[in-house]
């Protein structure tokens, strides 16, 4: 378990506070492209690390993320005109450019040159990967931009969706690298047993999980013994600090080429913007359904309210649409959607989880761990260092599942695959 004051640490990310400070050194997924469909179109809004932006793209294409209020009187720059390079304040006039410099000031004498000594906040931005990326830290630490492999493949090899989750950030990710929970509340009993991973999560309740911690953050295991003579299911995945997490495809005889992941990116305390992300990286394209994320809890127009700030149809209010007929009968939890069922024993937690009061168990390595990470890297950005996880030795590792005869060492075997063809790390100890 946390003390308070560590809970509240990694919790609170907004200005000011430590964790807000790691997270600020990151480049973010904030936008996907087709949100800003064309130059000079309406701006829209945008809340990011418990900030009020606005978003814009202007007249040559580039996008531009400004503070929300205008720095003359506060008005909300949402209500602007986008026109001519330039997004225009409708109370008096006053227009910022993508940077947040004041192009125009009509409201003042033209012989005044007050409007060269006004600027309006304004972050970095990169477009890449069909998505809109944000850096809201120090622009002399600013990083590469973080082209991962899934940012770089073809639109038709890549499925991406986002979703509002109604909880605090570190809630998300937390669920997200828990391997364990696979085996109980994603678990099926109609058509159970098809697949290997179905078996393996039926014959391996309590899951080996093994964490190995690296510069980026750690590569982890969820091993499961199938059979003596099928052997173990190993699920190896790479937790990326702060917010990321890469997954193998899932559904073994349909995964090859084909890896999957999230990023949890903190609205403000109490909300989450959940990045689902998938792609091959094979060479071949998607199945349609593959790209809107069917079945995930994550479809567009289907799970997902576009039109209603991207939150999800299934929610406290309706109980997350459970079917207790179906959980007597069909699943696990009786929610339908894997990630729905995410969102319902997560957000059900309360808006920014207790942590003191926790019993964490031999299966919870990966949560603990990242704790650790995080909680080292707020000590490490207080004293001027760099956080991890900002390097190019991220941008092609690849998550990765097999079976292999029981008992193997599962980083000799995967470690090519899993740092694709990079030689086996002994110095990687695991946990």
């Amino acid at each position: 378990m946390l003390t308070f004051q560590e809970n509240e640490t990694l919790a609170r990310v907004g200005p000011g506070t430590s964790m807000g400070a790691v997270m600020r050194r990151y480049w973010m997924p904030t936008l996907l492209s087709w949100e800003l469909p064309e130059p000079d179109c309406p701006p829209i809004r945008v809340r990011l690390l418990g900030e009020d932006l606005v978003a814009f793209r202007d007249t040559n294409g580039n996008v531009g993320i400004l503070d929300n209020y205008c720095p003359h009187r506060r008005a909300s720059l949402f209500f602007g005109r986008n026109e001519e390079c330039g997004l225009r304040c409708v109370y008096h006039g006053w227009k910022f450019d993508v940077n947040g410099d004041c192009v125009d000031m009509p409201s003042e004498p033209a012989e005044s040159n007050f409007k060269d000594k006004v600027k309006v906040t304004a972050y970095p931005t990169a477009e890449f990967g069909g998505m809109v990326w944000t850096y809201m830290g120090p622009r002399d630490l600013q990083p590469p931009p973080p082209t991962m492999e899934w940012t770089q493949v073809p639109d038709l090899h890549r499925g991406t969706t986002k979703v509002v989750q109604r909880c605090n950030w570190l809630q998300g990710l937390e669920g997200g690298i828990d391997t364990v929970h696979t085996n109980f509340l994603h678990r099926r009993f109609a058509g159970s047993g098809t697949d290997v991973m179905d078996r393996a999560r039926a014959n391996s309740l309590a899951a080996h999980v093994e964490v190995v911690p690296t510069d980026y953050g750690y590569t982890y295991a969820g091993i499961r013994h199938v059979s003596d003579d099928e052997g173990d299911y190993v699920r190896a995945y790479h937790f990326i600090a702060p917010f990321y997490q890469l997954r193998p495809g899932g559904q073994l005889q349909r995964r090859h080429g084909r890896a999957s992941g999230h990023i949890w990116v903190p609205i403000d305390d109490e909300n989450t913007m959940v990045w689902n992300f998938s792609y091959r990286f094979d060479g071949n394209e998607m199945a349609e359904s593959e790209r809107r994320q069917t079945g995930s809890g994550n479809e567009f127009w289907v799970d997902i309210d576009v039109e209603n700030g991207f939150r999800s149809r299934a929610a406290a209010e309706n109980d997350y649409l459970i079917d207790r007929e179906v959980q007597r009968r069909e699943t696990f939890s009786g929610i339908p959607g894997t990630n729905t069922q995410d969102r319902a024993v997560q957000d059900t937690m309360g808006s920014i989880c207790d942590r003191t009061r926790e019993h964490l168990g031999t299966t919870d390595r990966a949560i603990i761990m990242a704790r650790k990470i995080l909680l080292n890297a707020v000590r490490v950005v207080e004293d001027g260092g760099d956080p991890p996880g900002l390097g190019h030795n991220v941008y092609q590792l690849r998550p990765i599942e097999k079976v292999l005869p029981k008992d193997t060492a599962w980083r000799n075997a995967l470690w090519s695959e899993l740092y694709e063809g990079a030689p086996y790390n002994p110095d990687y100890v695991a946990v």
